[in-house]
């Protein structure tokens, strides 16, 4: 009966919600591939090593696929099916994460035709949602075989979910600020005034920045003066500005704000949220001597005989963040002002739901990196300190990275490494190398230059999309000193600070970067190192500036390093870090103390 209902295209419970249609149809998705969804299922096929990863959103009565990976003809080239094929709405209707090792024994499943079509046999898919949490598709994994999904295979899953999800509520309030600039009616000057205005809001992620930048663009063009205030999600203000256009009031204006702190602005928030839209006051403040009778006190100074109180609103939920005040010291406002007023307020919002939406993208990116970085050995003898930092520049994560790990004859491997890249998918695919080193290098007496190669030809075999430099070192107590043999493939050299506080640069003839060209053999290189020695291995990001030669961010690591023999771990690694010159590239360093 289900079969029959969707082939007629029946909605179907919270599948035929208007209101998540309407979501989805802000997405412009269309038929075809969409390259960011189809970078994401690429990215879930590699971690999760399954035959086929989708991204789907469904409508009424179809499962579009703007990504995916391993589907057969004709699904990979319409990127389309009947809802008789998805698995997916199934997480739709529940609205949480559907994880079936076998969909042939779930009597919800058992009849889908994608078991015919496609072979698929084990299913994961998690929801990925909009701002109002509406269930608009799933990222899920599909196996030809029974299996039994991992707690680290679905935690995966649920965290790149939440970055496809971000990509998606982002291209909704795309689309909605679009739609209101569409039917935005304004004066010609009211509308340079709104470009004007989303250049700002839109060149920072700074919402604090943006919203001052905000009030003085306004004062003068749409209104004598303002005042912006933003509440946080408990509801107590966290940013208020105030602008005039005339400088000699700037002192008042800057007094607003000061006056605003004393007066409880709830009130006056609860009435904009009750509401939901423009409140007119041309009784001369009435309004504020009613909800925050010390902002009107000051809003009198500055002349207040014309109000508008704006919302700024969340574009997706419509929920209040804040307010605007527009003030007129004599002129009434037009029509056509209180339209363009309404306008920013939406724009605000949107600016301030992209900066929060940012924020989270930020955070979750930044786990999944700090999740592929390793807990660090605790091995006799030896000290060791990790630190990974991602670049400040954008919401990236990358390709550095550091590891450590024993050896069953005693020795301990070390490695630093930088995948090419500042984005999601270097990160995976230092994963992928980061786990290839281990698995080739554990169990093996091989020197390193030796398993640098043996690396290359991994890559290069299984296919890894990598270009990464990187320095292997292998320790051995030998008597009272360490021995160290290590290979570099195109990274910058390690550096040894000797008890004597004395620096060695263990420069060496360059080699290639791994995943260029399979280079066999790889140079294998040997110190004596004697106990009390630190050891430090690093990637370019602490030392690189376009300005000046490596050589000159190797030498200023040399001088921390000198002034410190008898520092904490923790303390060298802090100084170093804050010798970076810039921090728009990746930073990992590992340090080996030798006691």
């Amino acid at each position: 009966m289900l079969r029959e209902d969707l082939a007629a295209g029946a909605p179907n419970g919270v599948i035929g919600d208007p209101a998540r249609l309407r979501a989805v149809s802000r997405l412009g998705l269309g038929g075809g591939a969409d390259p960011a969804f189809d970078r994401i299922a690429a990215i879930v096929e590699r971690l999760i090593d399954a035959p086929v990863a989708v991204v789907t959103v469904l409508t009424a009565d179809r499962q579009h696929l703007p990504g995916q990976v391993g589907l057969p003809a004709p699904f990979a080239g319409t990127r389309e099916m009947g809802l008789e094929h998805s698995f997916s709405r199934h997480v739709v209707d529940a609205g949480e994460p559907l994880i079936v090792a076998d969909v042939r024994d779930d009597a919800r499943m058992s009849d889908n035709l994608s078991i015919r079509d496609l072979g698929a046999v084990a299913y994961a898919g998690v929801p990925l949602t909009d701002s109002d949490g509406l269930v608009l598709g799933t990222l899920a994994v599909m196996d030809r075989e029974a299996r039994k999904w991992t707690p680290s295979e679905i935690a995966l899953l649920v965290e790149l979910g939440e970055v496809c999800s971000s990509e998606l509520r982002l291209r909704i309030a795309r689309e909605i600020a679009d739609e209101a600039r569409r039917h935005a009616e304004s004066a010609h000057d009211q509308l340079i005034l709104l470009g004007e205005l989303t250049d700002a809001l839109a060149g920072t992620m700074d919402i604090d920045a943006a919203l001052t930048k905000l009030g003085h663009l306004v004062a003068g063009r749409l209104a004598d003066w303002c005042f912006i205030a933003l509440a946080d999600p408990s509801g107590s203000i966290r940013h208020m500005s105030a602008a005039h256009h005339d400088p000699a009031y700037a002192e008042l204006a800057a007094d607003l704000t000061g006056r605003a702190r004393q007066s409880d602005l709830k009130p006056l928030l609860r009435d904009v949220q009750s509401a939901g839209s423009i409140r007119r006051d041309d009784t001369g403040g009435g309004l504020l001597r009613a909800k925050a009778p010390e902002l009107a006190a000051a809003a009198a100074e500055l002349g207040s005989s014309s109000l508008l109180l704006v919302p700024i609103t969340a574009p997706v939920t419509k929920r209040v963040l804040g307010l605007v005040l527009l003030a007129n010291g004599a002129v009434p406002f037009t029509g056509a002002a209180e339209q363009t007023a309404a306008e920013v307020g939406r724009r605000a919002g949107m600016a301030v739901d992209n900066s929060r939406l940012y924020g989270h993208q930020r955070h979750v990116a930044e786990v999944l990196q700090q999740s592929m970085l390793p807990d660090l050995p605790i091995v006799d003898r030896i000290d060791l300190h990790g630190r990974y930092l991602p670049a400040q520049a954008g919401a990236e994560v990358g390709g550095d990275w550091y590891d450590a790990f024993a050896q069953p004859d005693g020795s301990l491997m070390l490695a630093v490494g930088d995948v090419s890249g500042h984005d999601i998918e270097a990160a995976a695919t230092m994963g992928q190398v980061r786990n290839l080193v281990r698995g080739d290098a554990y169990g093996r007496d091989d020197a390193p230059g030796p398993l640098l190669a043996q690396l290359d030809r991994a890559l290069h075999g299984l296919h890894v999309p990598a270009a990464a430099t990187a320095v292997l070192a292998r320790l051995r107590r030998e008597g009272d000193d360490y021995l160290v043999s290590f290979a570099n493939a195109g990274h910058p050299p390690p550096l040894l600070l000797r008890p004597d506080g004395e620096v060695e640069i263990w420069w060496e003839t360059p080699e290639p970067l791994l995943g260029l060209l399979p280079r066999d053999p790889r140079t294998t290189h040997l110190r004596r190192v004697p106990a009390g020695s630190t050891l430090l291995l690093y990637t370019d990001g602490l030392v690189e500036d376009p300005a000046h030669l490596i050589d000159e961010g190797i030498a200023r690591l040399g001088h921390v390093l000198r002034g410190a023999p008898t520092r904490p771990a923790e303390e060298i690694c802090t100084k170093l870090i804050k010798t970076a010159p810039r921090r728009d590239d990746d930073i990992a360093l590992l340090l080996a103390r030798l006691l």
